[in-house]
């Protein structure tokens, strides 16, 4: 099932976001919180750590794993996904980051990576909760538009698309990685519940195309209509 709801505005999102999320820290102490990069989620992030300042939620039992990460990039670069979570919410709360889980982008085997991923995803009795956003091709996690829904953790090569919109991070389009190890559709769908949040005039088609229009690998996101506890979260500001 499917609830979508409207945001006046991108902080108005992000409050949602972080509430839902930490309804879910309150209702189970040590939750596993699946979690996601890019511009979208900052503010939600930046909700939970004023939320943990306060002393209305405990990071200190939690555990997190983490969608994607870029292939060839580690945590020392500033681009990686690891050092993201680190900049933007690991350092400002009281979390163990050993109970902190990101792909390995320096992987000498992306295929055993995955395999591994999953496996760990699995050990920990999987996401609770799964914080997505929305790319403006449908794609979640880094699961591009293709023929068939991909299910486990994986290799993926990024779409021009993807590139082009992650270009802004980095010092020039060339430098952008052009493959990344992300969380399959299977890996995401197996999260208890799922919250996807996506801002921005941009993304109105998008949003509508995955919760409005046919389920299609061609629009990843799609298949999240099949699953039994969605909040997805809207705002064109």
């Amino acid at each position: 099932m499917v609830r979508v709801l409207y945001a006046n505005n991108y902080d108005h999102m992000s409050a949602m976001a972080a509430n839902i999320i930490a309804a879910q820290m309150t209702l189970k102490p040590d939750s596993v919180l699946g979690l996601a990069t890019g511009s979208t989620p900052i503010g939600t992030y930046k909700k939970l750590i004023e939320k943990n300042k306060a002393g209305e939620i405990d990071f200190a039992p939690i555990k997190t794993v983490n969608l994607d990460e870029y292939c060839g990039l580690d945590e020392s670069n500033d681009q990686s996904y690891r050092y993201f979570m680190n900049d933007n919410l690991f350092n400002h709360v009281n979390i163990d980051k050993a109970n902190t889980y990101v792909p390995n982008g320096k992987a000498e085997d992306f295929a055993k990576e995955g395999a591994e991923y999953d496996a760990l995803v699995a050990s920990l009795g999987g996401q609770d909760i799964q914080l997505l956003g929305l790319g403006l091709d449908g794609h979640i996690g880094f699961n591009e538009p293709c023929p068939e829904f991909i299910g486990p953790t994986h290799e993926v090569e990024l779409d021009p698309s993807t590139i082009e919109a992650n270009a802004r991070f980095f010092a020039s389009k060339d430098d952008v990685p052009t493959t990344a190890i992300t969380m399959g559709i299977g890996t995401i769908m197996k999260a208890k519940k799922i919250l996807l949040i996506a801002s921005g005039k941009n993304k109105k088609e998008i949003f509508e195309k995955t919760f409005f229009g046919p389920v299609t690998p061609e629009v990843p996101a799609s298949i999240l209509q099949f699953h039994p506890d969605v909040v997805a979260i809207y705002t064109e500001g």
